[in-house]
């Protein structure tokens, strides 16, 4: 989602990846109007024996685990350029320390009270950091299999927070901060490590992958067996689960409750194999408004909490028009046409300003030029531009 603000890559290099951007750029699209929509329509539309609300719900749910999983993927991908450098040498390394500390800032700031995508995400960058750095010392397995242990941990330890009552806060007499990590209220811990993280992971295992493999990323049999696996995993993983279930427990009891997980992660998965099949067929995809939405991730996430939800300026769009009755009884809510019309201008609103996003730094360079310096300075970066 906001590992690297630029873009997939700040260098002309051998391999590109633009399916990745295609990824960001169609779940930063998706996250727009799924927050306008759950913010601002109407509750008696929220129906499931609706077809266009019941799809939408569906394909709302895959957001958050592409976003989680493509950050993952480009991170680690771009980490892996100069991986035989000193670690505290790298500047990926020290980009990736800065990007942790800046998202746990935006986060706070945003929604101070909550643990969100934000602080989830600078936690799974800050885990892929010391993973790397463990693999560095201790190079008995690939990469890969550091990245695949954290996330299937990630993913199955949610078998026991799951067992946790809902009120009931863990790590017990800790700081409301961390029970937020890993479980707090539902309106506080909206995205804990557990299991999101997960998904952070799995998808730096793919970036350690597509490094590796990187002079057949782009054949047919790697994008075949890429679609496979996503497709396996989002029609199996639950017969799995069941079977597991069955053997140990004799019925459904609890293997069965991680059944979401491996299906989101393989929907990812599928949508990554047919975003990597179109690259595939056009060969040359040139840069463009859509890939330049997947790259600046990052200030649109907080542009649009700024503007729905009045993070930081304390007016937004839930001010006037909210489904929440008891939250603001003065609002309204909106009929589904009305949600739709108001999301397509949200978005066109995100992307006109992508459109002009350097005429917009260039105006704010007295601001964004001494803070990209002093963060330059701090970690010993040779540049920060473009971070």
């Amino acid at each position: 989602m906001v590992a690297d603000e630029a873009g997939l890559f700040d260098k002309p290099k051998k391999i590109r990846l633009k399916f990745i951007d295609l990824a960001r750029s169609i779940a930063i699209l998706l996250m727009l109007e799924g927050h306008f929509i759950d913010l601002t329509l109407d509750n008696s539309f929220r129906d499931l024996s609706y077809p266009a609300y019941a799809t939408w719900l569906y394909i709302r749910g895959f957001t958050a685990p592409m976003f989680l999983t493509v950050t993952g993927i480009v991170f680690v991908y771009l980490m892996l350029v100069k991986r035989k450098e000193p670690f505290f040498r790298n500047d990926r390394i020290k980009k990736g320390f800065k990007r942790v500390v800046e998202l746990i800032f935006w986060g706070y700031l945003l929604q101070f009270y909550a643990f969100h995508v934000l602080q989830c995400i600078s936690m799974g960058i800050l885990m892929i950091l010391l993973l790397f750095g463990l693999y560095k010392l201790i190079k008995v397995v690939p990469l890969w299999i550091y990245y695949f242990i954290a996330g299937t941990a990630a993913f199955w330890l949610y078998l026991f927070m799951v067992q946790l009552p809902k009120d009931m806060p863990w790590p017990e007499n800790a700081p409301f901060f961390l029970q937020n990590m890993f479980h707090g209220p539902m309106s506080r811990a909206v995205f804990p490590i557990i299991p999101w993280m997960g998904f952070t992971m799995y998808g730096a295992m793919i970036g350690a992958l597509l490094h590796d493999l990187r002079d057949h990323v782009k054949s047919w049999t790697f994008i075949l067996s890429f679609g496979a696996i996503g497709a396996f995993l989002f029609f199996f993983a639950k017969k799995l689960l069941v079977m597991l279930d069955m053997s140990v427990y004799g019925s459904h009891h609890l293997f069965y409750s991680l059944d979401w997980l491996y299906e989101r992660l393989g929907m990812v998965l599928m949508i990554l194999g047919v975003l990597q099949i179109i690259e595939k067929l056009v060969k040359d995809i040139p840069q463009s408004l859509f890939l330049k939405i997947g790259q600046n991730t990052l200030t649109i996430y907080v542009m649009h909490m700024m503007l729905l939800y009045g993070s930081v300026i304390r007016v937004g769009v839930n001010d006037f028009f909210n489904r929440d009755e008891v939250y603001n009884p003065g609002a309204a809510a909106l009929t589904p046409w009305q949600a739709v019309i108001g999301a397509i201008c949200f978005i066109s609103f995100h992307v006109l300003v992508i459109r002009y996003i350097e005429w917009i730094t260039a105006k704010l360079e007295f601001i964004l030029g001494p803070i990209r310096r002093f963060w330059a300075k701090i970690y010993n970066l040779k540049t920060a531009k473009n971070e």
